[in-house]
């Protein structure tokens, strides 16, 4: 067996708890928030082109979420531990996405050209200053996501959309791929107008080329707060590659892209 091949117990681990299951070593054996990993069904291939696409009402409406999108920086967390929000330069955007685990989210943007900076962290929730373990519990509201910064100039905020969507399972509103609960959903959180405007066309473009018949779940929300997640969460695939690759092969995530975007789903 080569040695590329040979899994080690930590690895197995993140595989067998799912996101955020990090190795004890970094994470102090953080307590598991996902149920097993379990490949959910796929859904029935398309066998016309001329189905019409379906988007569904969001599951999650706008009500209880403020009706501007928040664009104030959170401030800098009490916890030990925590990331930091990296200081936005003059002409930077931001584009705030979740897509189930915040591991298997940050490689895609951080190939793309003029993408300056992926943090993972927690949005969307109504508990100020939250931590792995806070968000676990699934009482705070909070989901998994990704704040992009990028250069207009270089790259669009709808080249980003298309990127998300071929990263997410949008048909569901329970879970991503193996991780299920409330805290791993897709979800796009605009920060201007414009940004909804081009989400919103992003999703109709997406139920074109959605390849299974399923309704697109995925709303579109005002930006909230956004807190960076712990240092170990940011880059986890570049920190721990074997655990990373396991887990997202135990996941299944790449063969339910697969299934759900074709071609597209380049990761």
């Amino acid at each position: 067996m080569s040695k590329s091949r040979v899994v080690p117990i930590a690895a197995l681990l993140v595989v067998l708890l799912g996101c955020g299951s990090a190795p004890q070593s970094e994470a102090q054996s953080k307590p598991a928030t996902t149920g097993a990993a379990s490949q959910p069904s796929k859904g029935v291939m398309k066998g016309t082109e001329d189905i019409e696409p379906a988007i569904s009402n969001p599951p999650v409406t706008d009500a209880g979420v403020a009706a501007a999108p928040v664009l104030t920086p959170a401030p800098r967390s009490k916890y030990p531990g925590m990331a930091a929000l990296p200081k936005e330069k003059p002409g930077e955007e931001v584009a705030i996405f979740a897509g189930g685990c915040f591991w298997c989210m940050e490689k895609p943007f951080e190939k793309l050209k003029g993408v300056t900076s992926v943090i993972s962290g927690y949005t969307a929730g109504h508990l100020e200053d939250p931590t792995y373990e806070m968000v676990g519990t699934h009482t705070t509201g909070h989901v998994e996501a990704i704040r992009v910064a990028f250069d207009p100039k270089v790259v669009s905020y709808e080249e980003l959309l298309r990127v998300f969507w071929h990263n997410v399972d949008p048909t569901t509103d329970d879970r991503q791929f193996c991780d299920r609960g409330d805290t791993y959903v897709s979800r796009i959180f605009w920060r201007t107008d414009a940004q909804r405007e081009a989400a919103e066309a992003s999703r109709i473009q997406a139920a074109h080329e959605l390849k299974v018949t399923a309704p697109i779940l995925t709303p579109i929300l005002p930006a909230q707060l956004f807190w960076p997640a712990e240092e170990y969460h940011q880059d986890y695939y570049r920190k721990n590659p074997v655990e990373y690759e396991s887990y997202r092969l135990g996941c299944g995530r790449d063969a339910r892209l697969k299934a759900l975007w074709g071609d597209a789903a380049k990761h």
